[in-house]
């Protein structure tokens, strides 16, 4: 399943409907804004963004994994709507405050810079998303929280585009270590494919191109 993104945003153009978004702008608008203000207001914030002047060139989201209680991030893709994006009723949870939260861990749920939509992304390559991962890891530290987890896969371009998920390796290079190996089951038909020739292209078997792999860094 391909996500869809664009970009850069600007003050001006983050109220528009993205060119050929085929899912209702406005009715995700409504139930995304109440989500994030009610995030942001429990826990301080749930994103950290880079920008180049007005433009925003690169986000990484996050949540407390309390709200993953299945270890699924399906329900918080902002760009869809539900089972894989919000509903009205998600916004009505209630969210514990982080004293209240007996595992103080952040899921970081996708990570971009650029957009996978231009042809060429002047964004990409430019350590944008290792200084976002170590603001995230500063932020957490000063506020309390005691660990973070990603989902990453093989260092391949096609999970970046797609899912917003860093490689492995990626994860490594800030400290975090290999907690659990998983086959990912959403991965099919030309997603797979594609994401196999990939795979296949850096030297590893097909099968590695499934490998979900669940990393962690410890903040205590």
């Amino acid at each position: 399943m391909a996500l869809f993104a664009w970009g850069p945003l600007s003050k001006t153009s983050i109220e528009k409907s993205p060119p050929k978004f085929h899912t209702d702008f406005k009715k995700l608008r409504a139930v995304n804004i109440p989500l994030l203000e009610k995030l942001i207001e429990t826990y301080g914030t749930c994103a950290i963004l880079a920008k180049d002047s007005d433009l925003v060139v690169g986000s990484l989201r996050f949540y407390p994994k309390i709200l993953f209680p299945e270890g699924s991030m399906i329900g918080f893709c902002l760009q869809q709507e539900p089972p894989y994006g919000p509903s009205e009723s998600t916004a009505a949870r209630e969210f514990p405050s982080l004293k209240n939260i007996q595992d103080k861990t952040l899921k970081v749920h996708c990570m971009m810079a650029g957009s996978s939509q231009q042809k060429k992304n002047p964004y990409k390559r430019k350590g944008i998303g290792t200084r976002m991962a170590r603001e995230l890891i500063c932020w957490a530290q000063e506020h309390g929280w005691e660990s973070i987890e990603a989902t990453a896969y093989e260092e391949v371009e096609i999970m970046y585009a797609n899912f917003g998920a860093a490689g492995r390796s990626f994860w490594e290079k800030l400290g975090f270590g290999l907690v659990k190996t998983e086959i990912e089951h959403e991965l099919r038909g030309e997603l797979l494919e594609k994401m196999q020739e990939q795979v296949i292209a850096k030297g590893l078997a097909a099968e590695d191109a499934r490998n979900k792999y669940t990393m962690r860094l410890d903040l205590t």
